[in-house]
């Protein structure tokens, strides 16, 4: 199953009993829209109580941490989410804040059926899918199984050293002027690691926000790697959200899923290691 779906795609579903639409905006008015217009059937997940459990330290495991698997496993039997259900997600920004984490965090249990709607909320009400302001009930079911995270993920010691190494690769997906340390809207300090690189996840987008071709997507990041082995590459972001961003387009692009640094810049930068800025 591709990670990705079109709207139009999406419509012939509607009625799928085993079909689970997850409603992922975020930030401070997400629920209000929510309670205001949804997808119809679409349930609620918030960020921040959902999808991360926020520590009262930053600077050990960043903004967004994640649950303990069994929590999550937790939250998905409360959804309704069992391992024959096909679970398909929307935001509000292309994918690119908690869709795509969520997403990353059914993979990582080893749910397979599972899809970022492209576009978002925009385009799905475009495409005529229905909306509805009615409280949506999810029909509870028993945990989620799961074995722990099958998915990779790298610890600041491992970004620290691999930053440095010709043979790994350390990618950041923040604008660019946050990576340059130009500016700094949410962290403590500006800049990014030394020695990792900059791929906006932006630029996995096209000028309507629906991702690139998965053969584009593929030529890019395949140029970005240069033949390292994907084990040793390892992505980031502010928190450990949007960078699952670009982990959705390498997936989309049939590569392998790269580490994920949960930690991200909210740790790093919080954590007394060597900031740089600049383009290197």
């Amino acid at each position: 199953m591709k990670p990705i779906i079109k709207p139009q795609e999406l419509v012939p579903m509607l009625q799928q009993e085993a079909l689970i639409l997850i409603d992922a905006r975020s930030g401070p008015t997400a629920k209000d829209k929510y309670e205001a217009e949804h997808l119809q059937d679409a349930l609620y997940v918030d960020l921040e109580t959902d999808l991360a459990r926020p520590t009262a330290n930053a600077a050990e495991g960043g903004r967004h941490p994640l649950p303990s698997a069994q929590e999550f496993a937790e939250f998905l039997g409360q959804l309704g989410i069992q391992p024959s259900s096909h679970v398909v997600v929307y935001d509000d920004v292309s994918g690119a804040n908690a869709a795509a984490r969520f997403w990353w965090m059914l993979k990582a249990l080893g749910h397979e059926q599972v899809q970022v709607l492209d576009g978002g909320y925009a385009a799905a009400v475009a495409a005529g899918i229905p909306t509805s302001n009615q409280t949506e009930q999810p029909a509870a079911q028993a945990p989620y199984p799961q074995q722990g995270w099958q998915l990779p993920l790298a610890e600041v010691e491992e970004v620290e050293r691999a930053a440095q190494e010709a043979d790994s690769l350390v990618i950041d997906v923040r604008a660019a002027a946050r990576y340059r340390g130009e500016t700094e809207p949410i962290d403590l300090v500006a800049g990014h690691v030394p020695g990792a690189i900059n791929i906006p996840y932006t630029s996995n987008l096209d000028s309507n926000g629906f991702y690139l071709s998965p053969a584009a997507l593929r030529e890019k990041y395949e140029k970005a790697l240069d033949n390292r082995k994907t084990e040793n590459v390892m992505v980031h972001c502010g928190s450990g959200v949007t960078a699952c961003h670009t982990l959705l387009a390498m997936d989309y692009a049939g590569m392998e899923i790269p580490k994920l640094y949960i930690g991200s810049w909210s740790e790093w930068s919080r954590s007394g290691r060597e900031i740089a800025t600049g383009e290197k």
